[in-house]
């Protein structure tokens, strides 16, 4: 996958009018691409983080989960992972695609608009409760239809032809796989989300997913949807911007394979065997990116901070802390704090921490900006993020299963840490964002079209 930069060298005339289509059409992809990122960067701050960190200050005070009700909890969750990670997502899979068809910039507003609706219904349902028999289903529904629309249109972008009819068809990379089962995990957690919500509609007496329920939920989406995504990009990325070796295969695929027996498992409620093949799963991805080996080059770290690649291993960390406390959880939480603990590192430490890395490497690029706001701004929220991030994982355990009274002071702490990273990277790409210098030549210039790796 790569981004398009513009440049304004003179060619001949009859290129011109193709080149200028090209051009308007980016430019709207690029457009577009902004809307989802800020759409994706509200729900992060405000409905997913602020939520959070006002759930995280409630807990504290009264020393325990007793003291909020689930459906705020299970709101933070759905903005962060829909709303945030889900908009990403989204918007780069539709920027990805050629789309030269008649009518897919308007298809994709279209879902643009169902998506974002769906996640800000949902959002009212849980937090405020109102007519949420209505809004769950609807919501969870608005969805749903915006994934198939996404669905339908990444159906049309097929592989490259043979070039001759004897040649062997070409594979499907790796990366791509990864990808893709990261999205079948998606469709998959929507779809069961859709029906729950329906349930709930009808005849649930509270807002929320019942505790046992939400648990397999929650290994769904995390296990199922959003590792494998990762996994996929980072396979696809790392390599060229780390200038490290490409993943190994073998390893790769078995990373894979347990990935999805584990996600079975968990689903299928045999929660220690899921996390033990889980955590396996991790092991063999780590070894399989090569992420610790020599680099054969220098980093790629133009219009970026040149601490990025030590950030873009760190996650890697954090998702083997996930791996293995999810172990200990599924030996020995009474009271949720190591769950928490195990899901905080997964999401935040692992997930977040690989958006907050890649994110300014690649974003201004797809949005067409020709540079990041600021590098500072980029290395402040990596290390906000990390400080937050730790305070939280170790703080949790203690706390909830009542090991050290003094860790209820810390977890306040983390909470007012991470909402900082959060605010300060929402910042710098959504000045990135609105701000920045456009990488498209003026329309009545002749362009030139370059890839950026």
């Amino acid at each position: 996958m790569s981004g398009t930069t513009f440049s304004n060298p003179g060619i001949h005339a009859g290129e011109s009018t193709a080149a200028h289509a090209i051009l308007i059409r980016e430019q709207k992809k690029s457009l577009m691409l902004r809307a989802w990122i800020l759409s994706g960067l509200f729900f992060m701050a405000l409905p997913g983080t602020l939520l959070g960190f006002s759930n995280l200050m409630a807990i504290s005070a009264g020393h325990g989960l007793a003291a909020l009700p689930a459906t705020l909890i299970q709101g933070h969750g759905h903005a962060q992972m829909f709303g945030w990670i889900g908009s990403f997502i989204l918007g780069i899979g539709f920027y990805s695609q050629p789309g030269r068809w008649k009518n897919f910039l308007r298809l994709q507003l279209v879902c643009f608009v169902l998506w974002t609706l769906g996640v800000a219904l949902r959002w009212t349902g849980n937090i405020y409760g109102w007519h949420w028999r209505i809004l769950l289903p609807v919501s969870a529904g608005l969805e749903l239809v915006a994934m198939a629309l996404f669905l339908s249109a990444a159906s049309r972008h097929k592989l490259p032809e043979q070039s001759q009819p004897t040649a062997p068809k070409p594979r499907v990379e790796l990366w791509m796989i990864s990808v893709l089962i990261g999205t079948v995990g998606l469709t998959a957690a929507m779809i069961f989300n859709f029906v729950e919500c329906l349930r709930l509609g009808m005849s649930g007496k509270a807002i929320s997913f019942p505790h046992a329920l939400d648990q397999r939920y929650l290994a769904l989406l995390a296990w199922g949807f959003l590792v494998p995504f990762v996994w996929g990009f980072s396979a696809r990325w790392l390599p060229s911007f780390l200038a490290v070796a490409r993943p190994n295969a073998r390893l790769m695929k078995l990373a894979l394979g347990l990935d999805l027996a584990g996600v079975l498992l968990g689903v299928a409620g045999f929660t220690l065997t899921a996390t033990v093949l889980l955590t396996v799963s991790a092991v063999a991805i780590a070894i399989a990116l090569q992420l610790l080996r020599r680099p054969h080059g220098a980093a790629k770290v133009q219009g970026i901070h040149p601490s990025f690649p030590i950030f873009a291993r760190l996650p890697y960390a954090w998702l083997l802390i996930a791996a293995c406390m999810s172990i200990w959880a599924a030996l020995a939480d009474v009271h949720g704090g190591i769950w928490g603990a195990s899901r905080h590192a997964l999401t935040v430490g692992f997930a977040a921490g690989m958006v907050f890395a890649i994110g300014p490497r690649i974003l201004p690029h797809f949005t067409g900006i020709r540079a990041l706001f600021s590098k500072r701004l980029m290395l402040l929220s990596l290390l906000l993020l990390q400080l937050g991030c730790t305070l939280r994982v170790f703080s949790e355990p203690l706390a909830y299963e009542g090991i050290a009274r003094f860790a209820w002071k810390t977890l306040p702490i983390s909470g007012m840490i991470e909402l900082s990273a959060v605010l300060v990277f929402g910042v710098n790409m959504a000045l990135t964002v609105v701000l920045g210098k456009s990488a498209f030549a003026q329309d009545n210039e002749p362009v030139k079209l370059a890839k950026v790796s």
